[in-house]
């Protein structure tokens, strides 16, 4: 069912995205990697092409944290695709100290939702030419219960389970906003916790626990291949539709947040 379709994985060199990457390429679609390190990405692609004999394995190279690197990234796709049918939002960090980029923005929060928002309307065009296009935000349980936007960078206070669990929030408060804004057209987005999985970046914020990558890569696909294509708007664990956090379902918060990120990235939607 996949041999025609086009999806693109961000984060797919690493943990749950990698193994992600391993099982959508069994699936024969046309499969765009994302990653930062371009040898280790390339050799991934070129070992998944041998091991599922798909060879419609391509492999890009982007610092998410670069609005630079993501435009660049984003006008590569575009050059070389005609449409996306699935665009999973996979990559994240965790920064145990505050770091801010050149761009001024706090690490955590530009690589784990504001590239996400950047990219994603930056290929909606290529998703709109889809027949039925999907968007998967990947959150977390530890999303945040509030939000305060005078501390989005740090400001007043920082700390690194705080600056997750807030673009954890801003992930599921996207999604939210975009299904709304795309309620009439043939695009779904959802959110999804994929477990507590033992991978780098649990290790560097928690220590060595949870699960296996493989758990959180079915729960990625739960949402690629099962879930009906007139579910949006919904935030998901264990394969199960889930109520997020009270704040949220914000209309007011959601739009705040929307429009920022608006002006933070220079889009027009």
């Amino acid at each position: 069912m996949f041999k025609n379709k086009t999806i693109l994985l961000t984060g797919a060199t690493d943990g749950i995205g990698y193994q992600t990457a391993i099982e959508l390429a069994k699936m024969n679609p046309v499969l765009i990697l994302h990653g930062k390190n371009e040898t280790k990405g390339e050799n991934i692609k070129n070992q998944l092409i041998s091991d599922s004999g798909n060879e419609k394995i391509h492999y890009f190279n982007a610092d998410l944290s670069s609005f630079t690197q993501i435009n660049a990234f984003i006008d590569k796709i575009k050059e070389q695709f005609s449409h996306i049918d699935v665009l999973i939002n996979n990559a994240g960090i965790y920064e145990a100290h505050k770091i801010i980029l050149d761009n001024g923005f706090e690490k955590t929060f530009m690589v784990n939702y504001l590239s996400a928002f950047h990219l994603t309307l930056g290929l909606l065009d290529l998703l709109r030419k889809s027949s039925s296009a999907k968007i998967i935000n990947v959150s977390s349980m530890v999303h945040a219960g509030t939000i305060d936007f005078a501390n989005i960078n740090g400001n007043k206070s920082y700390s690194g389970d705080s600056a997750y669990s807030l673009s954890k929030l801003c992930n599921i408060l996207f999604t939210y906003e975009l299904a709304a804004n795309l309620k009439n057209e043939k695009i779904t987005v959802n959110a999804l916790h994929p477990g507590v999985i033992n991978t780098k970046l649990l290790r560097a914020g928690w220590g060595a626990m949870g699960a296996s990558a493989t758990e959180g890569a079915q729960r990625i696909l739960f949402l690629v291949k099962d879930v009906d294509e007139t579910v949006s708007g919904k935030y998901f664990e264990h394969d199960r539709e889930t109520k997020s956090a009270d704040i949220s379902y914000n209309n007011k918060i959601r739009k705040e947040l929307w429009d920022i990120s608006l002006s933070w990235t220079n889009n027009v939607f």
